[in-house]
């Protein structure tokens, strides 16, 4: 955050946080969230450069065109395994998904 920004906040009677502070989560669960927010965008890089209609994928990963659109959404009720699973399906590699879960 800007220092400026921050002592306005602070010079107001505020309190700066970090993410993980305000929604009142571990170090882990934000390690979580930050994976699958690198995986979703990958999926999504990846579908795109294929050329494939969200609709194409779900019929390839037998699953359907929502799930997929929840999944490029980074929405918590999808797996981490799925998102992997729909990434290999595509052709990515090991290490692009380590890339991506690293978020290089």
């Amino acid at each position: 955050m800007d220092p400026i920004k921050r002592q306005k906040i602070e010079a107001a009677g505020g309190k700066v946080v970090t993410i993980a502070e305000f929604l009142d989560i571990s170090a882990a669960e934000m390690e979580i969230i930050e994976i699958r927010l690198s995986l979703s965008k990958s999926l999504k890089k990846f579908r795109q450069q294929e050329q494939l209609s969200q609709q194409k994928l779900a019929r390839n990963i037998n699953s359907s065109q929502s799930r997929v659109a929840k999944m490029e959404a980074s929405d918590p009720s999808v797996s981490i395994d799925l998102l992997i699973k729909s990434l290999l399906a595509l052709g990515a590699t090991r290490e692009d998904i380590a890339t991506a879960i690293l978020g290089n």
